[in-house]
């Protein structure tokens, strides 16, 4: 039998790590790697060896789909052909099903098998996996995995269906602008080129926005509802705003993700510029994935923190907007992590070398008088996430991201949040108009 293992690895140096290490050793003169890095030619040269009798083949999840291993072998297929192992669960099931047809070619023999980390199913289980994996009867293992993942995927399209709703109407000004060029229409030509590249108001006052979000491993629904829905969000705000006789950009708008401290300096904590439009915050999140996050509680402290030096600056901050699906680190969490993850050492030489607590930072936002509106997307950071609003005076809810409604959810509490600081002493009228328009169970 010849095995193929196709592994959900972003980098090599796993993959790598595994093809060193000493269970491997006894055959590792049979084993052959194929990543992103390996030339054409080499590439070649490796699928067609990897349909040889006692042949094993470590390759990255890319060379999941479309990667023929054409077996010609008689004594092969006669001992089972192609066997494929793959060590991670696939976030849509048509990839399940490419890698599994890796196996054979139409007609010939071959099996599948799944071996995965309890670890890697952050991602589907959500930030209580622990808690989750015990529950699950070992013969609904994959059962209760294939629903929880149809829930991601149902989220991801609603979000995709937002994103894509806000990209007919930019297609269709496109097309009208083209249409008053070819016509000569030279006033709706001119209104079309102010409204693209119009600057932000300086004179007005405006709001500032962080929108401070949980990226380990279990957050990827909320990070692409982020990012399909964030056009729409400024896009709805600026409409009210402009209804009630405001200026539609009197408002601006900061991201920025936390992990934990695994993920080491670089991305404990990523944060976008201050923008007034939408596109460079879409731009940033595209390069954002959900990683990370070696225990159940994250570093919200260090998001926290990120919001205080934000307020520090000239032009301060109006609030912040927290989502997650996990508490904040007590503090003997924080003291093991940051030990754990490079020692104190390590972190003296970066821009957390002191270390802090959740409700250190709270306090100094609370006497700005700065709210953190907390949205919690389980139910085991409830309590947690009342404390941080109730403390500033902000509203807690619970976000159903995964709902094929999540991105829709997120849309409205982020918009309405950023509409009622915007508007002043307007503020909730301005959100009740907005919930007219755009929310479906709204009644004045």
């Amino acid at each position: 039998m010849s095995t193929t293992t196709i592994s959900d690895i972003q980098l090599p140096k796993k993959l790598i790590t595994f093809y060193n290490s000493s269970e491997l050793s006894s055959i590792k003169h049979d084993v052959q790697i194929i990543t992103e890095t390996v030339s054409v030619k080499e590439r070649e040269l490796c699928i067609k060896r990897a349909a040889t009798v006692g042949k094993v083949t470590l390759l990255t999840r890319t060379f999941g789909r479309g990667t023929d291993f054409i077996c010609r072998n008689q004594q092969l297929l006669l001992n089972g052909g192609i066997h494929v192992l793959q060590t991670f669960f696939s976030e849509e099931l048509s990839e399940e099903y490419q890698i599994m047809g890796r196996g054979a070619r139409q007609g010939d023999r071959g099996s599948y098998r799944m071996i995965l980390s309890d670890k890697d199913l952050e991602w589907v289980l959500g930030a209580s996996w622990e808690e989750e994996l015990p529950k699950i009867v070992g013969t609904t293992l994959y059962q209760t995995l294939n629903e929880a993942r149809n829930l991601h995927y149902e989220s991801k399209c609603g979000a995709k269906g937002v994103g894509i709703a806000q990209c007919k109407r930019e297609h269709k000004d496109s097309k009208d602008f083209m249409a008053a060029l070819s016509s000569g229409n030279i006033v709706a030509v001119k209104e079309f080129l102010k409204k693209q590249n119009q600057g932000a108001n300086l004179i007005a006052a405006s709001s500032r926005t962080v929108l401070l979000m949980d990226a380990t491993g279990s957050m990827s629904s909320l990070l692409t509802a982020a990012k399909e829905t964030v056009c729409t969000m400024f896009e709805r705000a600026s409409t009210v705003l402009q209804e009630k006789g405001l200026p539609n950009d009197a408002f601006q708008m900061q991201f920025a993700v936390y992990r934990d401290y695994d993920c080491k300096k670089d991305g404990v904590l990523q944060s976008s510029s201050w923008e007034t439009k939408p596109t460079s915050l879409r731009s940033f999140m595209t390069k954002i994935t959900a990683m990370g996050g070696d225990d159940y509680e994250e570093a919200i402290e260090i998001g926290l923190w990120h919001a205080v030096q934000q307020s520090e600056q000239p032009e301060g901050i109006s609030q912040v907007i927290l989502i997650g699906d996990a508490p904040a680190k007590d503090h003997s969490a924080i003291k093991r992590d940051r030990q754990t993850n490079g020692s104190e050492a390590y972190w003296s030489e970066t821009k957390y070398t002191t270390p802090t607590h959740y409700t250190n930072e709270l306090n100094k936002l609370k006497d700005k008088n700065i709210p953190v509106h907390a949205f919690y997307l389980h139910d085991g950071a409830r309590n947690n996430f009342q404390k941080i609003a109730s403390e500033t005076s902000g509203r807690c809810e619970r976000l159903d991201i995964y709902s094929s409604e999540g991105a829709e959810l997120l849309t409205h509490f982020v918009t309405e949040e950023v509409l009622r600081k915007a508007g002043g002493d307007q503020g909730d009228s301005i959100v009740e108009l907005y919930r007219a328009k755009y929310v479906k169970s709204f009644t004045s």
